[in-house]
């Protein structure tokens, strides 16, 4: 290796997900070097997940044919409750981790220092680094998936507590005797417009005899009802599919209204999957609803972009906070 070479700064990206493990090797422009994904198989137990973590980074880093004594950080995105002073998972439902040290853990692990953000603020940072919110002030990313998780970047810095994650946008009540949300109370945002709630509307649609194409497709089992199978059974016609996926964009829409109010963000980034596979219904369907919500003065001063990073926002974003985080 030449000097010239040896100079160059590496980082790794981690995005830890219910369903998958997704590192990613960058160097200091974000090109992308080298990656690995693997299923996180939850149900071995807190410990195997962690070990899976370590080892889907070291086979990144292998596939970018980097040593990890190359490495100048890493930085990890991950769900739920966090001390980001001391870099602890607290407890994540989704992952069944509770006061998992991750960052001590990678630090022994790699050798450099770590950065542990939320999967969502680092999703939102990706995309403001090197996506759809590249170039903006402001940027607000909402994701809309199993729950809706929400980020907000300001001039280059992810807005959050003293020691947690904030901007629980799922979590806003939109309908006071609304259905049971996950986190114990009626009508959140995401009880009603989360992929959950609108697959099991769908599945009870099937029952009816309302959505012929998803019956076809996929039948009325909700765990089977995913983005890609109501995508389809909008583009095929079903029509009670594509107004449950509009009535979740309405909910959708009233909330970031009062949002672009209080943060006046120059971009709003919708990602996730449901938004990715029907990019036009989506944008569409909450800019009709977000816009009336808006007071006067602030009319016209964002847009709303799809997401143009899909599953790597996150490492990204979880990269480029290490990088920040490097600089401070």
């Amino acid at each position: 290796m030449s000097a010239k070479e040896s100079k160059k700064t590496y980082w790794l990206g981690i995005d830890v997900g219910a369903t998958k493990i997704l590192a990613v090797v960058y160097d200091q422009d974000f090109n992308m070097l080298g990656s690995k994904k693997r299923k996180t198989k939850v149900e071995l137990g807190q410990d195997a997940v962690v070990e899976r973590v370590l080892k889907t980074g070291h086979n990144a880093l292998n596939d970018a044919e980097i040593n990890a004594d190359q490495l100048s950080g890493v930085g990890i995105g991950c769900p739920g409750a966090l001390d980001l002073v001391t870099g602890t998972v607290v407890v994540t439902n989704n992952l069944s981790w509770k006061n998992v040290p991750i960052q001590k853990i990678l630090e022994k692990a790699f050798g450099v220092p770590v950065a542990v953000t939320n999967d969502v603020d680092a999703g939102t940072l990706g995309e403001y680094v090197h996506g759809a919110g590249k170039g903006a002030r402001s940027v607000l990313g909402i994701f809309p998936g199993t729950g809706i998780g929400g980020g907000f970047v300001y001039e280059g810095k992810i807005l959050h507590g003293r020691n947690s994650s904030c901007m629980e946008v799922g979590h806003i009540q939109v309908l006071p005797e609304g259905p049971l949300c996950g986190c114990g109370r009626n009508g959140c945002l995401e009880a009603v417009a989360g992929r959950l709630a609108i697959s099991t509307a769908a599945a009870a649609a099937v029952l009816r005899g309302q959505a012929p194409w998803l019956q076809e497709m996929v039948g009325s089992d909700p765990v089977n009802i995913r983005s890609g199978a109501l995508a389809s059974a909008v583009e095929n016609g079903d029509a009670v599919i594509e107004k449950l996926i509009v009535d979740s964009c309405n909910h959708i829409g009233v909330v970031l209204g009062g949002l672009v109010n209080l943060l006046a963000p120059d971009i709003i980034v919708i990602g996730g999957g449901l938004a990715e596979a029907m990019p036009d219904l989506y944008k569409k369907s909450v800019w009709s609803a977000m816009k009336p919500k808006v007071m006067d003065a602030l009319k016209g001063t964002c847009e709303i972009k799809i997401a143009e990073l899909k599953d790597h926002a996150a490492a990204l974003g979880a990269a480029a906070s290490v990088m920040k985080k490097g600089s401070l």
